[in-house]
């Protein structure tokens, strides 16, 4: 395994206000990341997907440590990344990357694209100006920005979208990572470029060995994209297994509503399921609800769900899901 997650949880701190405070209120926190457990093995894309708002995309970051957890553990090749001193985390960092979702906001608008993929080689003292002239020159190669020379000397506003995104790649690729966040990296491109960009994502993991944590919200990209899928509701994993099993045959009735949402132009994903109705809106993550947190929303509840909450149990196949229906 490359990546083991044990109890991971991130809270963020809700501001009181000062009627709060003279009442005396206690601190309340946003639940955004409530106890994860899951392994991520070597060179395969494991998929986080979930509406938003279901923690995924702070579950990215905490795993290369752009956040710090309220508790719980990320394992890097059996080291907790969180007990590394931060002065000495740096050399992990080259180890670690992420493509961030917004092409249009991760870019300094300042920089040139050879600057822009350059830095991280200056950050951390890699090669001299050649030696960085090639690998930046490989770079753009690998992304699909021929002729490199040409690319080198543009700003961001003079590229598209797409071709921000394969600079953006190309940015978290030089360093030859191996374990690479991929957050939502195509919902920001326009629909006629976002299956090329994901076919150069799975031709540089084969040809580097990278590893990906995938996050969508899109289980028809997920299906095309993903190795294993966990599914996301609240902070928490409701359902997890193989990508296709997953999507094709959902347990959880969450993961039902979402398959049902997907648009029926996936030929596969066609009459799988004629519709799951959901109750209700999604309950505050600062007061989740007790017992089973999809109970408020589920037309299958019955008095246990009210009252205990279901663990995520394996029921085989490397299915695991978070139902008393499967108790």
């Amino acid at each position: 395994m490359i990546i083991q997650v044990r109890d991971l949880r991130k809270y963020f701190p809700v501001r009181r206000s000062w009627a709060d405070i003279l009442r005396g209120r206690s601190q309340r926190f946003i639940k955004a990341v409530n106890g994860l457990n899951f392994d991520v093995r070597e060179n395969e894309v494991f998929c986080l997907a979930g509406e938003s708002g279901c923690g995924k995309s702070t579950t990215g970051r905490l795993l290369i440590r752009l956040l710090e957890p309220t508790s719980g553990k990320v394992l890097f090749k059996g080291r907790d990344i969180y007990a590394i001193p931060k002065e000495k985390f740096k050399e992990y960092r080259k180890y670690m990357q992420i493509i961030f979702q917004d092409p249009y906001e991760s870019l300094n608008p300042r920089m040139t694209v050879y600057d822009l993929i350059e830095e991280p080689l200056r950050i951390h003292n890699i090669g001299d100006e050649k030696e960085r002239f090639d690998l930046v020159y490989q770079a753009l190669m690998d992304v699909g920005l021929e002729p490199p020379e040409d690319f080198m000397i543009r700003y961001p506003h003079q590229l598209s979208g797409g071709q921000r995104q394969r600079v953006a790649i190309a940015r978290a690729l030089i360093l030859k990572p191996e374990f690479v966040v991929a957050d939502e990296p195509v919902s920001m491109l326009d629909v006629s470029i976002r299956a090329g960009i994901l076919k150069l994502m799975l031709d540089l993991k084969e040809k580097y060995g990278l590893t990906y944590l995938f996050i969508t919200h899109d289980l028809s990209v997920a299906y095309h994209m993903c190795d294993r899928l966990a599914v996301m509701y609240l902070g928490k994993i409701v359902e997890m297994g193989p990508a296709e099993d997953v999507i094709l045959s959902p347990l959880h009735p969450y993961t039902k509503a979402l398959v049902e949402a997907v648009p029926k132009g996936e030929p596969e994903l066609k009459d799988r399921l004629k519709e799951v109705p959901i109750i209700g809106d999604v309950p505050s993550p600062i007061d989740l609800p007790t017992g089973c947190i999809f109970s408020p929303r589920c037309v299958k509840r019955f008095d246990l769900c009210d009252k205990e909450e279901p663990l995520l149990l394996e029921v085989g196949n490397d299915r695991y899901v978070a139902c008393h229906l499967f108790k």
